[in-house]
């Protein structure tokens, strides 16, 4: 989805140059998110003007637009203090085009500019009370909603001889907001000042200081006891701003930002929709929650809020980011999606790390260490989520009901929302996102905690919503992945889940041969990946042989097996373009069978597994019509028909054997996106990060 940056410095002396860099490199690093068009603002020449670029398509088109330099400006000229902002569009409303990028204004002298990640719902009542005021749109985004409203605020307020301070005029803007959305403020009004709220999208702020801050957090301040009712305009129902000489909201100085002599400290801040923009800046950062305006003036970051919710911490704290910039490089790679491929064999033992002895067959998962007992007890378990997380809870969802046996539900979130489908006190649900800010999963979360239930998150984003909002989880700790395509949080997903399953079946002793042999087979894992990715060569070949100029493509299994289709299928539709199906082969008479003839493509998966004669079975349906299809199986299965193609993996452990089947798949995919000339790391119509519904 659209992604967010901003850098504000505070006596720290950066020429123009140095800020523009900075802001395009920024929004660089969020490519990965999925976006249209891209665009800029910062200071202009003159006194209190704003400077504002925005270009369709890549962020190479938008860095090109800067060094063209359209507005003149001065490249040399060095501000002590001065805050600009970046975005980019993943389009919502509006096609993609320079008008609708962001930032978006509140008028032709750029007074207030505004850059959103999210969807605004009542936009439209908005624009229209709006309109009647005399404001004039110039785009189709939801967006310049919010940039007219805060202008229109401030005009009242002006009219009224009020002085407001940039916080309170957002204050009141968010009143006024339904949605989601994560908005950060610029004004020639208040220069070098800069406000962000969030309500249901991610934002982050990082800081940078040479000196060590006196304390890690920042005091929440929250609106005076003594706040009255703010007068609606009668005619259009909007609040204006309060009255300063009555302020709602309390400033002190913040303690994080004190020197030790009690002068100004200089201080660098760069907010961002993802830690992948700020960590080469600096690693100390802050996560805003959820109703937040965080007012950066004179150096320090003051965090307010409307109202002090129940439960609600009252300071936030700062964090130290674990992520290498390394990690979010190509290195020796083509593509960031074979980077991560390749990562496997480190990304699996990376989750695992800590958490499994071997020697014991012990699994220790600290996160849910004080809810075990209750989740052993739940009447059902309900996995809920999205794309490929969903896919890593199907691939689990056996050895779960057999290790524990509790009834278990698997969900996709959007689905789940549309039924209302019933929650209750006695369930336990499982939220799995590999950002953790998946805009549907979110949903169906807030909904399952208001009905009772635990909430369990499974996430590869330390800080994310979903690992604040539930009461338990695991981080799969995979890091950084910036492909699209999910692969390595994938088997991380599907590894986190299998261990939960372990440690939930523990006081279970019937089970204690059965949790042996599975970590047992977590041990091997590292290897037998090892020897998958040594298949790349031969599987580019099948690509360019058999696979590269079909339009379609079935993926057939059963068991374990039926996730890995499901997923090897999902990535070869979103990266390749090429239309494929995953097919439970025990349903192939039930319709999908008509499909087949020596001119369909199919790939079968048949491992040695107890549903081994039924997936034997399955082919003789399949070649009995003529098919022909690829077969991956296991080394050393002399039964599988000669005459067939074939792929070979390692076998291990039934319920695991889906995290050696699905990389071929994966692989598959990536040759078929290359040939096919696409940008693999960044397919057309996707995000990453889907924070919208």
């Amino acid at each position: 989805m659209c992604g967010i940056f901003a850098y504000l410095n505070y006596l720290v002396e950066r020429d123009r140059q140095y800020i523009m860099d900075c802001l395009v490199n920024g929004v660089s690093r969020m490519e990965y998110r999925g976006y249209d068009s891209a665009g800029l603002a910062v200071d202009g020449d003159k006194a209190q003007s704003i400077s504002i670029a925005k270009q369709v398509g890549k962020v190479a088109a938008l860095r090109k637009l800067v060094q063209e330099n359209p507005d003149g400006l001065d490249f040399t000229k060095s501000f002590i203090s001065h805050c600009g902002v970046a975005h980019t569009r993943w389009a919502t409303h509006g096609q993609p085009s320079s008008v609708n990028s962001h930032p978006q204004r509140s008028d032709a002298q750029n007074e207030f500019i505004v850059v959103h990640n999210g969807i605004l719902t009542n936009y439209k009542e908005l624009r229209t009370v709006l309109e009647k005021k005399g404001y004039a749109f110039e785009s189709d985004t939801d967006t310049e909603c919010v940039a007219k409203l805060i202008k229109y605020l401030y005009d009242s307020s002006s009219k009224g001889k009020a002085q407001v301070t940039f916080s309170q005029l957002v204050k009141g803007v968010i009143k006024e907001l339904e949605g989601a959305f994560a908005l950060i403020f610029k004004s020639s009004r208040f220069p070098n000042e800069m406000v962000a709220t969030r309500r249901g999208s991610p934002l982050l702020i990082g800081v940078r200081t040479n000196k060590k801050l006196k304390v890690d957090f920042v005091d929440v301040e929250f609106a005076s006891e003594q706040e009255g009712v703010i007068a609606e305009d009668q005619e259009t129902g909007l609040r204006p701003p309060i009255d300063s000489g009555h302020p709602k909201l309390r400033r002190s100085q913040s303690r994080a930002f004190q020197s030790e002599d009690g002068m100004p400290q200089p201080i660098e801040y760069y907010l961002a929709s993802d830690p992948s923009a700020i960590i080469e800046h600096t690693k100390r950062v802050l996560y805003l929650e959820d109703d937040d305006i965080a007012h950066i003036t004179e150096g320090e970051l003051h965090i307010h809020r409307l109202r002090r919710d129940e439960g609600m911490s009252a300071i936030r704290s700062i964090q130290f980011l674990e992520m290498e910039l390394a990690q979010i490089m190509k290195g020796n790679f083509d593509h960031f999606m074979q980077k991560e491929i390749f990562e496997q064999p480190e990304s699996v033992v990376n989750t695992m790390r800590g958490r499994v002895n071997f020697d014991t067959h012990k699994i220790t998962l600290g996160g849910l260490k004080a809810y075990l007992s209750t989740i052993r007890r739940c009447r059902r378990l309900v996995f809920i989520a999205c794309g490929t997380s969903y896919h890593s809870c199907l691939a689990a969802r056996a050895i779960f009901e057999e290790l524990t046996e509790i009834p278990c539900n698997v969900e996709l979130a959007s689905d789940f929302m549309d039924r209302k489908s019933p929650i209750f006190r006695d369930d336990v649900c499982f939220f799995v996102s590999q950002s953790g800010e998946t805009a549907d999963t979110m949903t169906a979360l807030r909904y399952c905690l208001e009905r009772g239930a635990l909430g369990v998150g499974i996430t590869n984003t330390v800080g994310s919503s979903i690992s604040r909002e539930t009461h338990c989880g695991v981080h799969i700790n995979a890091g950084p992945e910036i492909g699209v395509a999910s692969t390595k949080a994938y088997t991380s997903q599907f590894i986190a889940l299998v261990m939960v399953a372990i440690q939930l079946s523990e006081d279970r002793t019937s089970m204690h041969s059965r949790r042996a042999e599975i970590i047992d087979g977590l041990w091997e894992l590292k290897s037998q990946i090892k020897e998958v990715l040594a298949l790349d060569k031969d599987l580019r070949q099948l690509a360019k042989d058999v696979l590269n100029k079909e339009k379609s493509l079935l993926i057939m299994g059963r068991g374990y097996q039926n996730a890995t289709c499901l997923e090897g299928a999902l990535k070869i539709k979103e990266v390749s373009y090429m239309h494929s199906e995953g097919i439970l082969a025990g349903e192939l008479k039930h319709g999908p069978l008509a499909l087949i003839d020596e001119n369909m493509p199919a790939i079968l998966i048949m491992t040695k597994d107890s549903l081994y004669p039924k997936v034997m079975n399955a082919l003789q349906q399949v070649t009995s019509r003529k098919g022909q299809p690829i077969i991956i199986c296991n080394k050393g299965d002399d039964q599988v028909p000669s005459q067939y193609r074939t792929i070979r993996v390692p076998q291990t452990v039934d319920c695991l054997q889906g995290l050696l089947t699905i990389i071929p798949l994966q692989l598959l995919s990536y040759h078929l996106a290359v040939m096919h000339g696409v940008d693999v790391d960044f397919p057309r119509n996707l995000a990453k990060s889907v924070t919208v519904e």
